[in-house]
Parts: C-alpha cells; sequence; structure tokens
C-alpha cells in the first residue's frame, strides 16, 4: 500500500515537471538562452603526432632550441614548434625543411614568425604593439627615409669613396647595425625562405604576410620569457650607445643603483597585470612603460605614457601616431604614485619640462644659424663635409638626446657633462663658424671639426 502511493506521488511530479518545465525550456530556448547541460568541456593535453615528429628531428639537429623552448612557459601549455612555424600553403612564406617534406609532404613551415601568428594568442598584446614606437614606425628610417638610406649605403657603405651602388658591401652597415634594432623588410628568395641580406631583423621588422614587429627582441627565442622581457638588459641591445645610452642612464639612476644590488632577489615571473611593488623594490624599463601597476594594466604600446617626443631634433608634445602627449604624463605619474610622493613626483616632471626647454632653446637657435646660412649659399652640398652641419647633427642626435635622456631617468652625469656640458660647447663651435662665414662671405677650406662624435 505504501509503495503504492509513493508510485502516485512519484508520476504526479513526473507530469508535473513536463507541464510546466519543458514549456519554459522551449521558451528559453525561443529567447536564446543557451542550455548549458548540453555543453562539454574537454582539456586534452600532450602534442599531436606532426608536432612530436618536429620535436624528436630538432632535437637531434637543433638541440639548444629544442632545450630552450622545453624550459618555457608555451611548452608546458602544450604550444609547440607546430603550432607556431607551420603556415597555410598559399602563404608567401611557405616552404619546406628537409624532414618536413619527408615525413610529412602536405605541411609547410617558415622559419619567420611574424605576428601575424603571435596574435591568435595574444591578440591584444599585438594590437598594443602594433600602436607604438616599436612597429611601423621602428622599421621607417631604415625602411622608407631616403636621407637615411643616403647615410646607411652612400656615406657609409663606401659609395662616396669609389664602391660601386649595387656592390654587397654597401649594406654592410645596414645589416650588421641600423637592421638589427630598426628592423628591415623580409625579402624572400624563390623557395620563400628569406634572403641572406634581410633577416633576421629588429623590432620593426616587415614580413611577407604583412606582420609589423619582432616580439623575439625582447622575448628571446625559444623560452619566450616574461621574466627575460622585465629586465632592462632586454631593453639594451637597442637602448646604448653614444645616441641614446638609455641602459647606461639607467644603471647610474637610483632606480638602476637598487636593481643592480638587490634585482637578483626580485621575484620576476608573476602573471601579467600581477607583477607589482614586492616582487621588485625599484622599478626597471618595463615597470614604467609598460607593465601592470597599481590602476594601470599591463600595454605593450612604450609610447602610451609618455609626454615629450625626446628622440627627434626639437622636443615636441607627443600626438598623433607617436601617442598622446598630455594624456601619458598623467599615466606615468599614476606609476610613480606607487612608490613616491606627490612632491617628489612633480618637482621631478617640472625638472624634466625645464631641461627640454633649455634643449630646445639651442636647438631653435642652431637651426636659425643654419637657415640664414642655406639662404646665403654658404652651405656645403655633403653634409658630412660641411662641420657646421655635422655639428648640428651632434647637437641634437647626440648630446641634446643624452641631455634630455639623462634628466628624464634621472642620470645626472648624463643630463650634465654628456649632456648640456658638451651641448653649450658644440653650440659655441656653431656660433664661430657661422659668424666666420657671414664675415668672409665663403666657407672655410678646412674642417675645424674632429670627425669623431663628441662623446
Amino acid at each position: 500500500m505504501q509503495y503504492g502511493k509513493l508510485y502516485k506521488i512519484a508520476t504526479f511530479i513526473m507530469i508535473l515537471t513536463i507541464l510546466f518545465c519543458t514549456p519554459a525550456n522551449a521558451e528559453k530556448k525561443k529567447l536564446g538562452f543557451p542550455n548549458l547541460s548540453e555543453k562539454k568541456f574537454e582539456i586534452k593535453r600532450g602534442f599531436t603526432q606532426e608536432a612530436l615528429k618536429c620535436i624528436d628531428c630538432h632535437s637531434k639537429k637543433t638541440p639548444g632550441i629544442v632545450s630552450a623552448w622545453k624550459s618555457s612557459r608555451m611548452a608546458h601549455a602544450g604550444v609547440s614548434c607546430f603550432d607556431c612555424h607551420v603556415v597555410k600553403k598559399s602563404s608567401p612564406m611557405a616552404s619546406q625543411c628537409e624532414g618536413v617534406r619527408r615525413e610529412m609532404p602536405d605541411i609547410y613551415t617558415s622559419p619567420m614568425v611574424s605576428p601575424k601568428t603571435c596574435e591568435r594568442c595574444h591578440p591584444s598584446e599585438v594590437e598594443q604593439f602594433s600602436k607604438s614606437a616599436h612597429a611601423k614606425l621602428a622599421g621607417a628610417p631604415v625602411i622608407e627615409k631616403k636621407k637615411f638610406q643616403k647615410l646607411m649605403y652612400y656615406a657609409e657603405g663606401g659609395q662616396f669613396a669609389g664602391i660601386s651602388e649595387g656592390d654587397p658591401r654597401t649594406i654592410a652597415t645596414r645589416q650588421s647595425g641600423c637592421q638589427m634594432c630598426h628592423g628591415f623588410e623580409v625579402k624572400l628568395r624563390k623557395d620563400n625562405r628569406p634572403t641572406d641580406d634581410s633577416w633576421p631583423a629588429g623590432i620593426g621588422t616587415r614580413y611577407p604576410d604583412g606582420g609589423i614587429g619582432n616580439c623575439t627582441v625582447c622575448h628571446n627565442r625559444h623560452q619566450f620569457s616574461i621574466a627575460q622581457a622585465r629586465k632592462p638588459e632586454a631593453c639594451a641591445k637597442c637602448h646604448i650607445g653614444p645616441d641614446h645610452p638609455n641602459i647606461e642612464i639607467y644603471y647610474e639612476s637610483h632606480h638602476g643603483q637598487v636593481y643592480l644590488t638587490s634585482g637578483e632577489d626580485w621575484k620576476w615571473d608573476s602573471a601579467a597585470d600581477a607583477w607589482e611593488p614586492g616582487d621588485y623594490i625599484a622599478p626597471t624599463c618595463a615597470t614604467c612603460h609598460m607593465s601592470g601597476i597599481g590602476d594601470l594594466s599591463t600595454t605593450h604600446n612604450v609610447t602610451e605614457r609618455l609626454k615629450w617626443d625626446l628622440v627627434h631634433g626639437k622636443s615636441v608634445i607627443r600626438s598623433g601616431e607617436r601617442g598622446d602627449g598630455e594624456k601619458g604624463r598623467e599615466l606615468m605619474k599614476k606609476v610613480c604614485n606607487n612608490c613616491h610622493s606627490k612632491i617628489h613626483i612633480n618637482n621631478h616632471f617640472a625638472k624634466l619640462d625645464r631641461a627640454v626647454k633649455l634643449y630646445n632653446f639651442y636647438y631653435d637657435e642652431a637651426q636659425k644659424m643654419l637657415k640664414d646660412l642655406k639662404a646665403r649659399g654658404l652651405l656645403k652640398k655633403d653634409k658630412w663635409k660641411d662641420p657646421f652641419q655635422e655639428l648640428n647633427y651632434y647637437l641634437w642626435h647626440h648630446v641634446g638626446r643624452r641631455a634630455r635622456h639623462g634628466a628624464a631617468m634621472d642620470g645626472p652625469d648624463y643630463a650634465h657633462w654628456h649632456g648640456f656640458f658638451q651641448l653649450f660647447q658644440v653650440f659655441k663651435d656653431m656660433q664661430d663658424i657661422y659668424e666666420w662665414r657671414i664675415k668672409n662671405n665663403k666657407i672655410e677650406p678646412l674642417s675645424p671639426v674632429m670627425s669623431s662624435a663628441p662623446y
């Protein structure tokens, strides 16, 4: 009797469920609500057979590459060489190595990996990077600018001294110097592999598939380490030397002092947006220009937090494709807020702004003299044989940059002795040359300038 009651109750509940729940589910489907009960979540680990063939072959042929990759986060996440280097047959970069041709004839690969590949997993990072001075703007001088090409090929490449145009020696300085930092436009051989004069290249590399940029300049292959990219040495390959000694200035600064004495104990591998003060006790280049800190999210647009253009002849507030300078200053202050008081921050930027305005005064006055000499026909056609024009170049490209960057990054020796101290001397020499030419209405017969760039 008891079982009969239970059976009736169960039957009654089943009828109610059919009557009331089924129409509701049907109505949800009409309204577009997903039925999550039908979803299947499945996680597969390991590598495909094709990927394992690549790994096995390269373990023998290039063990250093595979060893570096094995220790990377990509390997631990199941991302293999197959995922990054395999391309469609229709890709302009499609080729086949000996192993692929033998083992997997329907597969095509490329030794080059452009941001078009990286953005499949890192879309935000690539989008941010593409808006920065590290992308198209970085490669522009080497690839697009005629005056820069004249410097590389005609002057440095020895054409002026008798080497004929088209001689392979004329590209040596571009390939070994300019190209390795600025990047270059990759040219292809008949087998769709890069020519020996166009790849590898620096951060502004332009690939045949339309990708612009080279992520491995900072995240060196094949570890692609976030910890490595956060250390100042990652920037030092290019941001170094007499014309932009950023790494030297950083080491001289208080931030650099702390890094050099205690940086080996810092935590470098925290997740993006989670690398905060405490993991480190002084900022690196990445902290200020890229990392998530306080209210700021991580960005791969290294120009986003900058106010001034401290690279070109005259320093102007950034705008257009070079950023939003006024907004950039406020963003950089938000970085500083994490470790400094408001008065400290404001005083630092007041110092920088005064330094920029002083430099701009020297630059403007120099350009007035240059313009006057040009109007009077008192400039040589070849500026590298003209002491006034040569000094004008050093004024902004070397000593002027050092003064500005030193003030910006708290490097007093570079702001002063390598900067403004040499700047005023260069300017005085330019004044003397200018006044002699105006007085005598001719160009001096012999250059008084030592062509070794004041350092």
